[in-house]
């Protein structure tokens, strides 16, 4: 990977949602792979984190809310969020 790759992403944020109907959702950050790691361990189901709150929310099983989108569960513990 060339250095000013690196240098060309955008900062990532202290608050990220993969929902495109979130306010917290930044589109320009998913043109990278984005990594999340929860105490240490990295987690390949995160739906939105928060590093400052210390949470991530994960969806739960494969049930469904009333609009169709995935149940979540909240998750504590120390997030770090990186590019891949």
């Amino acid at each position: 990977m060339p250095a000013n790759d690196k240098q060309a992403r955008p900062e990532l944020p202290d608050r990220l949602s993969v929902n495109p109907r979130s306010k917290h959702y930044v589109e320009q950050i998913f043109q990278y792979d984005v990594g999340i790691k929860l105490n240490g361990k990295e987690r390949f189901d995160v739906e939105e984190y928060c590093i400052s709150e210390g949470w991530v929310k994960a969806a739960a099983t494969k049930a469904l809310d009333r609009r169709g989108q995935p149940l979540l569960m909240t998750l504590k513990g120390k997030v770090e969020a990186f590019y891949r």
